[in-house]
């Protein structure tokens, strides 16, 4: 039996776990720059706050409803992530990490699943303050599909193992919410009369196979209770690595850019080397902003071939300001500037180049000590000057909350 747990309105939940004032208050979180509404509260949603609504749109709502603003926090909703995700590890070692706030598990030789997933469910909530939903079912597709009906249940627990519940849930399921099923995939089943998932299983095994695609087909043998998706225990090696968030401010000023690109590069760098990856093509990218249609537009990029498969930030900051330099225009306003690397290897499988000389060894030891500066006394303590003092183009978080979990400046004090 497969099961899914899934935080319920996770970026919310964390906001919430360390403010519990606001338990039972609407809730919203913001995007970058404070942009738009990526996450609500249940009471949030009650008030009609739409998933991606801007934030300059539902300025009335907020006043009028004293909504409680919240800036991304990025670091803490994944430090909040490992800890429920280490906690549902410990029920079984068949452990899926589908998404921050999601996870598949497997469990096999359990009889009573009501009372193990309530025991799940119920230890993670102890243990890390941040409710979850589960659903059981036969397989994964079905698992998402209880875990969507768990929600609504007092119990916040779904099991699905029987022919007679599957059947049952899936009556009055829509078929626009089941897992694999895409807008497209929608409005042309929509079209065809086939408005719930009870109607899409029924249909024939060969319009299947004739109108849909062969992941539509295993969806459809999953909803038959045939398991065709395995959990994915051991992840597949990334093929590139980006780095990219918009300015706080459009900016055309060389000197800013420059800041932005070098700071990115070594956010960059600190990825790979905790991935223990290292990177043959560096990518560098400058993008307008597309909706100020009143303003000129550019998206120059360059790709950058290194001598060498570097993970060190002295090396990835030399090449990303070489590309910078050479795909800068005069006479635009820049909203984002995008590092990306690609061509991936693993720290131990670097092969050096014969015919030129290789002096990254001191810039190799010069990263992990800044690793280890910034670890102990906090992230960003210790940087290259290249990354500038004063970041006038950083990024608008007027609503952030403390860092509690990853700042002992920020850590919560009992007087």
């Amino acid at each position: 039996m497969f099961v899914l747990a899934d935080c319920n309105n996770f970026y919310a939940s964390c906001e919430r776990l360390f403010r519990p004032e606001l338990n039972g208050k609407p809730v919203i979180v913001l995007s970058n720059n404070d942009g738009c509404v990526i996450a609500r509260s249940n009471e949030a949603k009650a008030l009609g706050i739409a998933m991606g609504a801007p934030k300059f749109k539902i300025e009335e709502e907020i006043r009028q409803h004293n909504i409680t603003i919240c800036s991304s926090h990025y670091e803490l909703y994944g430090d909040m992530s490992a800890r429920v995700m280490t906690n549902l590890a410990r029920f079984t070692p068949e452990v899926e990490v589908y998404s921050i706030d999601e996870c598949f598990l497997k469990l096999t030789g359990f009889k009573n699943l009501e009372s193990c997933a309530l025991t799940i469910r119920n230890t993670t909530i102890k243990n890390t303050g941040i409710p979850i939903s589960i659903g059981v079912a036969p397989t994964k597709t079905l698992a998402k599909l209880a875990n969507k009906l768990a929600k609504k249940t007092p119990s916040g627990v779904m099991v699905l193992d029987t022919d007679c519940k599957i059947a049952e849930a899936l009556k009055t399921y829509a078929v626009e919410d089941i897992w694999g099923v895409g807008r497209q995939y929608a409005t042309k089943l929509i079209s065809e009369g086939i408005e719930t998932a009870e109607q899409l299983r029924n249909l024939p095994a060969e319009w299947v196979n004739k109108n849909m695609t062969i992941v539509g087909a295993r969806m459809w043998r999953e909803l038959w209770g045939q398991s065709c998706l395995q959990l994915k225990t051991v992840l597949d090696p990334k093929k590139g690595m980006c780095t990219s968030r918009a300015f706080g401010k459009l900016t055309g000023d060389y000197g800013e850019l420059e800041q932005a690109t070098a700071s990115y590069a070594s956010r960059l760098a600190g990825k790979l080397r905790r991935e223990k990856l290292c990177t043959m093509v560096l990518s560098v990218r400058l993008l307008t902003n597309r909706f100020k249609t009143d303003q000129p537009q550019a998206y120059p990029t360059i790709s950058i071939n290194l001598p060498h498969p570097v993970n060190n930030t002295t090396d990835l900051i030399k090449a990303s300001m070489k590309g910078l330099k050479r795909i800068y225009l005069k006479g635009f306003l820049y909203q984002k500037v995008e590092i990306i690397a690609i061509g991936l290897i693993p720290e131990t499988e670097v092969q050096l180049n014969m015919f030129e000389q290789y002096n990254g060894i001191k810039n190799n030891k010069l990263s992990n000590i800044l690793d280890g500066l910034n670890k102990h006394y906090g992230s960003g303590t210790i940087r290259m000057a290249t990354e500038g003092k004063q970041q006038k183009w950083a990024m608008r978080r007027q609503f952030l909350s403390p860092r509690y979990t990853t700042d002992w400046k920020d850590i919560i004090k009992v007087k």
